[in-house]
């Protein structure tokens, strides 16, 4: 997962690391039913322009499990084309999740 902008679209900034709260574990869900990983956005705001060097994103780019295509979710922010990360995303876990 990581944010996208421009045209053509391409990734801005590092990919998503992996947020090790929660150690990683099969799920195995049935067809039909809803999994959820929580994705933690930094504030780009928060880092110096020479290390983040602030880009609009118009998209969360996100691969799903087993696929190399990504798909294009509309999310509108400011990303760090540097190498500053601020995403992170959780393990999957069942169910439809809720908002912290």
């Amino acid at each position: 997962m990581s944010l996208a902008g421009g045209s053509p679209v391409r990734q801005i900034g590092p990919a998503a690391t992996r947020s090790t709260i929660t150690p990683p574990t099969l799920v195995t869900l049935a067809p039909g039913a809803t999994g959820n990983a929580l994705l933690r956005i930094t504030n780009a705001g928060n880092y110096p322009e020479e290390q983040c060097h602030p880009t609009v994103a118009q998209y969360l780019q996100v691969y799903p499990p087993g696929q190399t295509t990504p798909i294009y979710v509309a999310y509108s922010s400011t990303a760090c084309a540097g190498t500053v990360g601020i995403l992170s995303v959780s393990t999957l876990q069942p169910g439809a999740g809720s908002a912290p």
